[in-house]
């Protein structure tokens, strides 16, 4: 039996441990953001039908025209970017993969999974999770570069300036992309492969048909073809942030990191302080390698009123 893997959410055992309803709960395990993308009234048929080639072309073509993909590189929707981090290390042989962390932990066990080892550098793949959860560290392209790099951009939508998505023009790159994450529709199960055209291939092949559901494709492609939306929510989480960090340090906590969907904090015990925040029903993240880091989400606009009262 496969051991579950360290991860946000989980807010069912949260509720059974301290209590209380779902709709009680502020939920700030995970880097969500909290204002999703307005869904739109759906054609019956993006229900009823399979989805349909010129739909995922669609929303593709509208992926890379948002991010600025270089022509020379693939795109490929996925369900979600969870599948990609899965299904890569199986489409190159096994090698030495380096993941510098700690860092999302489905890297190292889709790697391990797939025959690689795990090395500290000079390694034949390299995984950049960019920025890195938890501590928001960002990479350079000179050190993103390996023969087989996978770049993990699922949070770099908060800082798009920042986007190393032109270096798929690099043989062997490729860069992930998240749509659950900025436009707050986790549930939609929505990521994006991008770069070297063979690998893609291939990965196209190994995820199989029909990977992405008709209401996927269809909300994807008009949230993907609305800039205003995106930079309107780029400077509410960021000012967001900054409140979370000013309420933070009043506690007497240290900000060492994180992004506008998610700030890591420094705290004297931090299963202390996840235990306190969870009897004013609000869960939080905390980490099994470092026992005084503390990770929070943001609130909704309508819930500061809760983590601000839990102080």
């Amino acid at each position: 039996m496969t051991t579950p893997r360290d991860h946000g959410g989980g807010l069912d055992a949260a509720i059974a441990r301290f209590g209380g309803r779902r709709a009680d709960w502020l939920d700030l395990s995970t880097g969500i953001n909290p204002v999703p993308y307005p869904v739109p009234v759906l054609p019956a048929a993006d229900w009823a039908d399979l989805p349909d080639s010129a739909a995922r072309q669609r929303l593709e073509d509208s992926a890379r025209a948002f991010w600025r993909i270089p022509d020379a590189a693939a795109v490929l929707a996925t369900p979600g970017a969870s599948a990609p981090i899965a299904q890569l290390p199986r489409l190159r042989p096994p090698g030495q993969v380096a993941i510098p962390g700690p860092t999302y932990n489905e890297h190292g066990a889709a790697f391990r999974a797939a025959g690689w080892t795990l090395a500290d550098d000079a390694a034949d793949a390299l995984v950049a999770v960019h920025p890195n959860n938890p501590d928001g560290l960002t990479w350079t392209p000179v050190e993103a570069n390996a023969p087989f790099c996978i770049i993990d951009e699922s949070f770099c939508d908060t800082m798009p300036d920042e986007s190393l998505v032109a270096l798929t023009t690099r043989p062997g790159t490729i860069v992930l992309k998240s749509f659950g994450k900025f436009w707050g529709l986790a549930g939609l199960r929505l990521g994006f492969a991008i770069g070297d055209p063979a690998i893609i291939a291939d990965l196209r092949d190994a995820i199989g048909p029909w990977p992405v559901s008709g209401p996927a494709l269809r909300i994807g492609a008009e949230a993907l073809s609305d800039p205003q939306w995106a930079d309107e929510t780029n400077a509410r989480l960021t000012a967001d942030a900054a409140r979370l960090d000013a309420l933070m340090t009043k506690q007497g906590t240290e900000v060492i990191g994180g992004t506008s969907l998610f700030r890591l904090y420094r705290v004297a015990d931090a299963q202390a302080a996840q235990d306190h925040l969870a009897q004013h029903k609000i869960w939080s993240r905390v980490f099994p390698y470092a026992d005084d880091w503390l990770r929070l989400g943001l609130p909704a606009p309508d819930r500061w009123d809760q983590i601000e009262g839990a102080f």
